[in-house]
């Protein structure tokens, strides 16, 4: 019995685990194709895992990975997923100027339909990196023909996060939709519930609770998001990462796997478009 019936919208961001922002400045993007690939396995096992609870979700896949693993971007479409972009190489928004976002979303989003033969409606930059610095990404995203973005997470966060901005669907002046990542409010703050090391970082019966009150203190959908990696407890150690990067990627990968199926079990998922903006 599921313990809320509103439909929430379950997202993937499609990363291997030596290209999180994380350990950005120990693998160099020159070293990607020596690593030992595991995306493709990983996205695999999740398939596998939302076509047992019968669940659909959108994965905001990089167009990296769709060049490198084209079936598993086929099984995606295949199996009523929607596919959404995550840009070409997990290069955050906030790093690149307005000519190297405008490539960047220009080549992901043609790889990304060339593989699969859909077309793509939604964006997601890398590590939520959207902010008062870059707003003009929403332009860009409008230029290419993309109808929303999850692009901002509103709480204070050394990696990411502008606090002040809006914490629900709101269209934006450009023309765009944009989902935030959920927050609950506790003493005048937001709190990030939406997912990632959170997630994997307190106890199941914590994170469902924090998601319960959400939904008895709001009438909006509840999104989460999370990566392939972190089902994978096997994969190869980045030891010469600093300890809190590492914290941050190892904590607990080897229960996330039966959370999820935990948190499929417990609520209704769908689609980012079709949740958000059917």
């Amino acid at each position: 019995m599921k313990l809320d019936n509103r439909l929430n919208a379950m997202t993937v961001d499609v990363e291997d685990y030596f290209q999180v922002s994380a350990f950005e400045e120990v693998i160099n993007k020159d070293s990607w194709d020596s690593q030992q690939l595991r995306v493709g396995q990983n996205t695999h096992r999740l398939l596998d895992l939302f076509a047992e609870h019968n669940v659909k979700s959108t994965f905001f896949t990089l167009g990296w990975v769709a060049k490198r693993c084209p079936e598993v971007i086929k099984r995606i479409v295949s199996e009523g997923h929607e596919l959404a972009s995550h840009g070409l190489e997990h290069q955050r928004a906030t790093t690149m100027t307005r000519i190297q976002f405008e490539k960047d979303v220009y080549d992901s989003k043609a790889i990304l339909e060339d593989v699969s033969g859909s077309a793509i409606k939604g964006y997601r930059a890398p590590s939520f990196s959207v902010n008062d610095s870059n707003t003009w990404v929403y332009e860009v995203l409008v230029e290419q023909g993309f109808i929303y973005s999850s692009s901002t997470y509103p709480i204070e966060h050394d990696l990411y996060g502008v606090p002040s901005w809006p914490r629900f669907k709101y269209q934006r002046v450009e023309g765009i939709t944009e989902l935030p990542i959920p927050t609950i409010r506790k003493k005048n703050t937001n709190v990030g519930i939406g997912g990632g090391g959170f997630f994997r970082l307190y106890p199941y019966w914590l994170s469902k609770k924090r998601i319960l009150s959400f939904m008895e203190s709001e009438t909006a959908p509840y999104s989460f998001y999370f990566h392939p990696w972190e089902i994978d407890p096997e994969q190869p150690y980045i030891k010469n990462a600093n300890w809190r990067s590492k914290f941050r990627h190892y904590i607990n990968l080897s229960r996330m796997e039966s959370k999820i199926e935990m948190l499929l079990k417990d609520f209704n998922w769908g689609s980012m478009y079709d949740v958000y903006i059917k």
